[in-house]
């Protein structure tokens, strides 16, 4: 199979599962697909519609009769965190001093969260609808990129909106949204070639290398630095791990050796020549002296940690951060990571809640992913890597993304299998 798994045949559950990883990889890159000409076009909004698709689909795959569901019990704590830090924030609401920010990321974090944490867990389970979630993920991150890039050679498009009248905050987040699809894209490239080099299927290799090539290409263009580590980091150890799994460890130090060089001789070439990353706009923030100035992450991450400790234990409340920190109710002042905005906002309790969900997922997948599917682990691996770096140096709480990457890395836990046959009235129960 695709993904190296061995899954059950066909059955009730093929269809929904099917929708089911079409509908949540368009709902996870809801954002990269409306900053394409396609999506920005839409008479609907794109996150409704493919809200709306997956919540049955999912409901039935779940439900359907030939599936049964075991959770391994390392999930056990990583789940019981996230659902504390859950109640602790709308407990921490009550003495934020947000009233927009609040109203706008609480819901989006206590409902929306555990909507896509539970759906991550289930497309990353199940065989079908991981296929299905990972070629759709390879179409946006192909769509995505080429879309970026005529949008920007031409100067007819900046990523979803006419150049010059995008709010600066919405372009930003646009361009970080694209970078993560690319990214992810890449990831899933990279181990396809991995995949036809186990195979012995040159040709293959070739134009997936190929494909590879050109959405690290199109990452340099947005301007996301967050997206293209996390490319790097997906590209360079999900092969890699693929490779190790698939008994060829020579060949998958050889791959993490030359991501590492390609990685070397790019900046090389930078040191060598600035003038080369004109146009490149990653590579031009890059390469920006003052980097740690125009990023603006250096001061709010100075300003988190000064609030967590002016308001310790308890914290400054969801949302208190950009009013404390002197920016008002402008949500997208957040501190920036994960870590420091449950430390300012969540307090003690927070950030501890945090580091057992998030922290505890990440040490849980690893050990899990020794023991998975080679093809699977890689696959979310892929997946996560490039969420991973936006969960500690860009996205706050309410992102869904983060959520439902969450959910990913803990599907390595689920295992699904037929249930056991009814038995025959008068029959007697024999363990084999």
């Amino acid at each position: 199979m695709a993904d190296g798994s061995a899954g059950p045949a066909m059955g009730a559950a093929a269809p929904p599962a099917v929708l089911a990883g079409l509908s949540g990889a368009a709902l996870h890159f809801a954002g990269a697909l409306k900053s394409t000409p396609p999506g920005a076009a839409l008479p609907f909004d794109l996150t409704l519609a493919a809200l709306a698709l997956l919540l049955p689909a999912l409901a039935l795959m779940l439900c359907a009769e030939a599936r049964r569901w075991r959770l391994a019990p390392a999930l056990g704590l990583p789940l019981a965190a996230a659902a504390a830090l859950w109640l602790w924030l709308v407990l921490a609401g009550a003495w934020s001093r947000s009233a927009g920010i609040l109203a706008a990321k609480l819901p989006e974090a206590v409902l929306l969260g555990p909507a896509m944490l539970l759906a991550g867990l289930a497309i990353g389970a199940e065989a079908r609808a991981r296929r299905a979630f990972c070629a759709a993920t390879l179409a946006i991150g192909a769509l995505t990129a080429a879309t970026v890039a005529w949008g920007l050679a031409t100067e007819q498009v900046v990523l979803g909106g006419t150049a010059g009248t995008t709010p600066p905050d919405q372009l930003r987040v646009q361009y970080q949204l694209a970078g993560l699809a690319i990214a992810s894209a890449a990831g899933l490239a990279a181990i396809r070639a991995a995949e036809a080099r186990l195979h012995r299927r040159p040709a293959a290799a070739l134009r997936w290398g190929a494909v590879l090539a050109g959405l690290a290409l199109a990452a340099l263009l947005p301007g996301g630095r967050a997206a293209l580590a996390g490319l790097v980091l997906a590209a360079g150890l999900a092969p890699a791990l693929r490779l190790w799994r698939g008994g060829r460890p020579l060949d998958a130090l050889a791959w993490a050796l030359l991501a590492a060089l390609a990685i070397f001789a790019g900046l090389a070439l930078l040191l060598l020549d600035p003038s080369r990353v004109e146009g490149l706009r990653t590579l031009e923030r890059l390469a920006d002296p003052a980097i740690g100035i125009s990023s603006g992450r250096a001061p709010l991450w100075a300003a988190a940690l000064r609030e967590a400790g002016g308001t310790a234990p308890f914290g400054l409340g969801p949302g208190g951060f950009a009013i404390a920190a002197g920016h008002g109710e402008r949500r997208g002042l957040h501190p920036h990571s994960h870590a420091l905005e449950a430390l300012a906002e969540g307090g003690l309790p927070g950030f501890a809640l945090w580091l057992i969900a998030f922290g505890g997922a990440g040490v849980a997948a690893c050990a899990l992913g020794a023991r998975a599917e080679p093809g699977r682990a890689a696959r979310i691996a892929a997946l996560v890597l490039p969420m991973a770096v936006a969960v500690l140096v860009s996205t706050d709480l309410g992102n869904r993304m983060a959520w439902f990457a969450l959910g990913l890395a803990l599907s390595l836990g689920i295992g699904a299998g037929p249930r056991p046959a009814a038995a025959i009235p008068g029959s007697r129960r024999r363990d084999v």
